[in-house]
């Protein structure tokens, strides 16, 4: 993973997060809830929008990721999920590991935010909002 080795790990030590690898993707995808809130993958070169490479992928607020989009160029829009919640960072780059914990951080909050009363108490997680 480049310059994030780490990241694995410390997706994984979020409440409740749960990985798997969907094969057919190539994707390691991490949930909570049964949600994804971040990917881990490689871009080939057959996808011409995006550059080859590989990336995490994060749910993540609308303005904030537009904001992000903004200040970093190696933070894009999404690859293959919801352009308007999701972005994507290529681990090659130079964004500050504060700036990739502090987005990680968002978009396990984010999603674990849309799990019911009832999913959050049977997980033993208190940081849902519904």
């Amino acid at each position: 993973m480049d310059n994030y080795g780490w990241l694995d790990g410390y997706l994984q030590s979020l409440d409740c997060c749960e990985k798997d690898y969907k094969a057919e993707w190539g994707w390691f995808r991490y949930m909570i809830g049964g949600k994804m809130f971040a990917a881990l993958c490689e871009i080939s070169e057959k996808y011409s929008k995006f550059r080859p490479g590989k990336i995490l992928t994060l749910k993540c607020d609308p303005l904030m990721g537009e904001a992000m989009r903004n200040q970093y160029e190696s933070i894009v829009a999404g690859f293959y999920c919801n352009k308007q919640h999701f972005i994507s960072i290529y681990l090659d780059s130079t964004v500050p590991d504060d700036v990739m914990k502090l987005l990680r951080r968002e978009a396990h909050r984010l999603m674990a935010a849309t799990l019911t009363k009832k999913k959050c108490a049977e997980m033993g997680i208190t940081m849902c909002s519904r």
